[in-house]
């Protein structure tokens, strides 16, 4: 991940504080005790790149020398002037530090949880039931101190889980409005995450944003929805699904955490761990249920390239922006693309250009389509990853080949499920997965010299779909490249289109195009063959 800078003024003392001492009238702030003193959380020290080197505030330079004046005139003695009043402190909050907290608070709250089961596992141990009958005294009391422990206000507050008794308990504790200390935690934890993030974020800042996101976190569903109703009347579907997009896991789990529905807690509990949910949540379905809504084995056939295709092809080049460009020409209606490459050092290497998802209908005769896209984000062996599979065997991809894997959206899904498939990774050598858009964080190539670089423009909802967002505290393996900014393409889905990544690589973030072209430089040649492919669910 990129390390954001932090003004060492913001950090020289505890928010809400004034420095030790104020500045003298004419030095500047925080040169002395304030200057010093950085604060640390208990998560680990991050790194932070300066954008310039620190001014120091030095010992006052001495006064030039003059001559004598030829006589002293006396003047009355004035009394000395008022020292200026210290500025007020507006120092704003650390997103750095409220996510540190939100760590340490998310770890206590999956501690208390953990408690609280293996707690209702002893009160329903048949252990705690045979002693009973040897030492009824000590059971009963040990029975009553774990119920204490359980349903006191000083103890966990209700926390029973795990088991059927823990269960039975903890959905009586829920229908009777009864907020576990694990649970108080946790909503703490993601109120923590919403607020590091706003300050990247202005728009959650605005009024009615903070009036949706107060509701949610106070559990208050009548409010939220009336908070919601009021933001898109005022900026419209898009606009205001774009304003809540970087903190949507985290509303998501409140709400499935402080509903009355125990079946969908866990949607709440992994996306605080920091995992990708595999329930929805609203209803708590698994994901395991996708499976039979998109069962398809997978077929490849060859297809020819329209006029507008050969055109885009004709210009390609071992390029980000021209891959990204590719991917666009192709559409999202069940096209792919292989690509042969002589490259300069003399070996023959493989491109597989992936799209996206359709948004027309729910499902179609293609891979690409929202089932499959929810598929691919929850499992590996989907029906787009077995159609590209086949698409590799019947173009006759030599085994040991290296081949480059670049995806939009889906396609950088499917990607990442081809890296992971052990049978890919054993007969052909997956050298980079190049992903845009893509919400792939969950996922980890089989092969560890796989090279990942992930592109995504912040403004874009669809990479946080993996539970994490811009106010996660998680982060991603070192051996991969992240590399994300904010651009102008603000309301979805133009953020997520594959021409908004590719302006923003021609334009304010040309330095990140040669940076992933360097990383692929091997791939550096003649191209030789582009040949698409119509990928079907069967």
């Amino acid at each position: 991940m990129t390390a954001r800078a932090v003004d060492a003024e913001d950090r020289s003392a505890p928010a809400g504080r004034r420095p030790a001492e104020s500045p003298a009238p004419g030095h500047p702030a925080g040169a002395g005790a304030g200057a010093g003193a950085e604060a640390e959380d208990g998560a680990g020290t991050a790194e932070a790149e300066a954008s310039g080197p620190a001014e120091t505030a030095g010992p006052a330079d001495p006064a030039p020398a003059t001559d004598p004046a030829p006589a002293a005139i006396p003047r009355p003695a004035q009394a000395p002037e008022p020292a200026e009043a210290a500025p007020p402190d507006r120092r704003r909050t650390d997103p750095e530090l409220l996510l540190a907290a939100s760590v340490l608070l998310a770890d206590a709250a999956l501690t208390a949880k953990q408690a609280g089961a293996e707690l209702s596992g002893a009160l329903s141990s048949r252990r705690l039931a045979l002693e009973a009958l040897r030492r009824p005294g000590w059971a009963l009391g040990t029975a009553v101190s774990c119920a204490r422990a359980l349903a006191g206000p000083s103890g966990l507050g209700f926390g029973a889980h795990g088991g059927l008794v823990g269960e039975l308990a903890r959905y009586a504790g829920i229908v009777t409005y009864r907020r576990p200390a694990a649970v108080a935690l946790a909503v703490d934890a993601f109120a923590l995450r919403i607020g590091a993030i706003a300050s990247d974020h202005p728009n959650l800042d605005s009024p009615l944003a903070r009036r949706l996101t107060d509701a949610v976190v106070a559990g208050n569903r009548l409010e939220a929805l009336r908070a919601m109703y009021a933001l898109v009347e005022l900026l419209g579907l898009t606009r205001a699904l774009t304003t809540v997009s970087p903190v949507i896991m985290e509303l998501l789990a409140l709400l499935s955490l402080l509903d009355e529905n125990p079946v969908n807690d866990g949607f709440s509990w992994v996306t605080l761990a920091g995992g990708v949910p595999t329930t929805d949540p609203l209803f708590g379905l698994p994901s395991t249920l996708l499976k039979y809504l998109n069962p398809g084995p997978g077929r490849a056939e060859r297809a020819e390239a329209d006029s507008i295709l050969t055109k885009v092809l004709g210009t390609s080049a071992n390029d980000i922006v021209s891959y990204v460009t590719d991917i666009g020409a192709l559409g999202n209606h069940g096209l792919v693309l292989l690509r042969r490459v002589e490259c300069t050092d003399g070996a023959v290497r493989y491109v597989l250009l992936l799209p996206g998802t359709s948004f027309a209908l729910l499902s179609n005769s293609t891979p690409q389509d929202l089932v499959g896209a929810f598929d691919g984000l929850l499992r590996t062996d989907t029906t787009y990853t077995r159609a590209a599979r086949k698409l590799l065997l019947r173009a006759g991809v030599p085994a040991g080949s290296e081949i480059m894997l670049v995806g939009h959206s889906l396609g950088g899904l499917t990607a990442m499920n081809l890296a992971a498939d052990a049978e890919v990774s054993s007969r052909y050598q997956v050298t980079h997965v190049i992903t845009l858009g893509s919400p792939i964080d969950g996922k980890r190539p089989a092969d560890h010299t796989t090279r990942v670089i992930s592109l995504v423009n912040k403004h874009d909802v669809i990479p946080m779909l993996d539970g994490r967002g811009p106010a996660s505290p998680n982060g991603i393996p070192d051996s991969w490249v992240e590399l994300a900014w904010l651009d102008e393409s603000y309301d979805y889905p133009l953020s997520h289109a594959p021409q908004a990544y590719s302006d923003t690589l021609r334009g304010p973030m040309a330095h990140y195009r040669e940076k992933v072209n360097a990383l692929i430089g091997a791939y550096e040649g003649r191209i030789v063959g582009n040949q698409p492919y119509t990928l079907r669910d069967k």
